[in-house]
C-alpha cells in the first residue's frame, strides 16, 4: 500500500487510509472523472496528501507551518508527485483566504479541530470548501482514548480531570487542546448538513500495546492491523479510541 501504510506508522494511519480510499474511489466513480481535486486542511508534510497523489488526484494542502510545508514540497518530489501536490500557507480560520470556496470533490479535516479556536467554524469552513456532492474525511482526537491511557498509567486524578472538563483535558501540562467524543463530532457535522456515513475508532489498542512487542513478536504487527480494523467499526470501542474518524457526504 501507500505511504501511510509503513510498519510503525501504520498503526496509526492504516484505518484512516482504507476509510479514505474507498471514499475517493466512489468519489471517482460518481464524478466520472479519473483524478479528483482534494484539500488537506492542516495536512502538514503530507502524511495522506502524498498518498493521495499517488492515486492521481491533484490535492492542496493548507497548513500554517512553512517548515512543513516544505517537507511536504519535499516528500512530494521524492514520490514523483510534485505536479499534484500544490502547499499553501494558511489555516482553517481564514481558509477562503487562501483557496476556492466550494472548489473540492474531497476535503480532509485531520487535527485540526483540537487545535482551532471555534471547532463549529472548523467544520463549516471544509464544508464550504466541498462542491455539491463532496467528501468530508475529519479526524481528531478521543476524549475516551486519552482518558483510558491516563488511568492505566495510574494516573487517575489526571483520568478523571480529563472524563469531566469541558475540553477532555487532563491537565495544564496536557499538549492537546480539545477532544471530542463520537457524538460531539457527528453533531457538528449534522449541522452543516452533511450526511454523517461511518464513524471509526482509530488507535484503539495501538497506542496501549508495548512497542517491543510488535516490533519483535512473529506476526504482531499483522494482528494488530486486523485487530483494530475490526474494531474500528463496532461503536463499543468509540469510546476508548485515541481518535475518531467521520466520514461525510454531501448528496
Amino acid at each position: 500500500m501507500s505511504d501511510p501504510l509503513r510498519p510503525r506508522a501504520s498503526l496509526r494511519t492504516a484505518v484512516v487510509w482504507d476509510v479514505l480510499k474507498d471514499a475517493l474511489e466512489r468519489r471517482v466513480k460518481a464524478a466520472g472523472r479519473d483524478a479528483l481535486d482534494v484539500l488537506d486542511t492542516g495536512g502538514g508534510t503530507g502524511n495522506f496528501a502524498v498518498p493521495v497523489a499517488r492515486l492521481g488526484h491533484r490535492v492542496t494542502v493548507v497548513d500554517p507551518s512553512p517548515n512543513a510545508l516544505f517537507a511536504l514540497e519535499r516528500r512530494a518530489a521524492e514520490a514523483g508527485v510534485a505536479d499534484r501536490v500544490r502547499a499553501v500557507q494558511g489555516d482553517a480560520h481564514g481558509l477562503f483566504d487562501v483557496v476556492e470556496r466550494g472548489g473540492y470533490d474531497a476535503v480532509l479535516c485531520h487535527g485540526v479541530l483540537e487545535y482551532v479556536d471555534d471547532p463549529a467554524e472548523g467544520i463549516r469552513n471544509a464544508v464550504d470548501a466541498l462542491r455539491p456532492a463532496g467528501t468530508l474525511s475529519l479526524l481528531a482526537a478521543g476524549l475516551g482514548g486519552a482518558v483510558l491511557a491516563r488511568a492505566l498509567a495510574g494516573h487517575f486524578t489526571e483520568a478523571h480531570h480529563a472524563l469531566t472538563d469541558p475540553a477532555g483535558r487532563w491537565g495544564e501540562g496536557d499538549p492537546m487542546p480539545r477532544r471530542f467524543t463520537a457524538d460531539q463530532l457527528t453533531e457538528l457535522v449534522s449541522a452543516t448538513g452533511l450526511q454523517v456515513g461511518a464513524v471509526h475508532g482509530v488507535r484503539v489498542f495501538a497506542d496501549l500495546v508495548p512497542g517491543v512487542l510488535v516490533d519483535t513478536e512473529p506476526g504482531a504487527m499483522e494482528a494488530l492491523l486486523k485487530l483494530e480494523a475490526a474494531a474500528a467499526e463496532q461503536p463499543a470501542f468509540h469510546s476508548v479510541a485515541t481518535q475518531l474518524h467521520v466520514l461525510a457526504e454531501r448528496d
